[in-house]
């Protein structure tokens, strides 16, 4: 196919993310270091934008690096509900969003699908409560079921579901609920996801979901943001000598 027909056939939901050309607020708070500017990985965003490939982008880094407002920027500009839910939710209880999505403008493929689906587990309880207000709700077990349980169920039945694709799914730190076993489970979720034509973008702190095969891997940081393998990655290295000797950071941690 030429490039003309690649462009003609891209159906990447997200192809670019950068700052509104139109946007005064976005340049100002770029110059000056408004928060979250002055996230130097949400600096380089609005400096440089980011670039985004068709099946899964892992976001990573330490707490306060800029992982979930990034991706909470996105999936707002995107057209998701800020709470968490799909491209037909309304839901919102208390604002506690970052400027960010204001800020930013998405570059799309012509005949990439609208709908998509932002998992943010920490507004997943409002979440659920909202189905289960919905009249002839099916989603109404939610919150009868363990934290894990449900995040698998949103995979099964919102993401993941054979008949339809989801387009865009933006999720933050899905493995915050899950055991060993459930996030094996998620990362084979993934892939059959981007197989019927899902783009994915997560934040993560687990070193197993960002083994996923085939995904590229974003490491943020005091650095901004860099293309990493998942050797290379800090997150790994970190549990890897934990785990092959944990007395030695307990004896650290606890010394008197």
């Amino acid at each position: 196919m030429n490039a003309t027909g690649d462009w003609l056939h891209d159906r990447r939901p997200i192809r670019r993310v950068s700052a509104r050309r139109d946007s005064a607020v976005a340049d100002a708070a770029a110059d000056g270091g408004e928060w979250p500017a002055s996230i130097p990985a949400i600096a380089a965003v609005l400096r440089d934008g980011l670039d985004f490939g068709p099946g899964v982008t892992f976001l990573v880094g330490e707490n306060g690096s800029g992982k979930s407002t990034l991706l909470e920027g996105i999936a707002m500009a995107a057209g998701l509900p800020p709470e968490g839910g799909s491209s037909n939710g309304s839901h919102t209880t208390r604002p506690t969003e970052s400027p960010l999505a204001d800020w930013l403008q998405i570059e799309r493929g012509p005949g990439a699908p609208r709908g998509g689906f932002f998992l943010r587990a920490e507004t997943m309880h409002g979440y659920y409560s909202y189905l289960e207000s919905l009249d002839g709700s099916p989603d109404r077990h939610l919150h009868s079921l363990s934290h894990g349980e449900s995040f698998n169920d949103l995979l099964e039945n919102k993401l993941n579901h054979p008949r339809y694709v989801t387009g865009l799914a933006c999720l933050d730190e899905p493995e915050a609920a899950l055991s060993f076993a459930s996030t094996l489970n998620w990362m084979v979720g993934l892939r059959d996801m981007v197989e019927r034509g899902s783009q994915v973008i997560c934040a993560t702190h687990s070193p197993v979901l960002a083994a996923l095969p085939g995904a590229r891997i974003l490491e943020l940081g005091d650095w901004g943001i860099r293309e990493a393998s998942w050797e290379g990655l800090q997150l790994v290295g970190h549990w890897r000598a934990f785990l092959d000797s944990p007395d030695r950071y307990l004896r650290h941690l606890f010394a008197d």
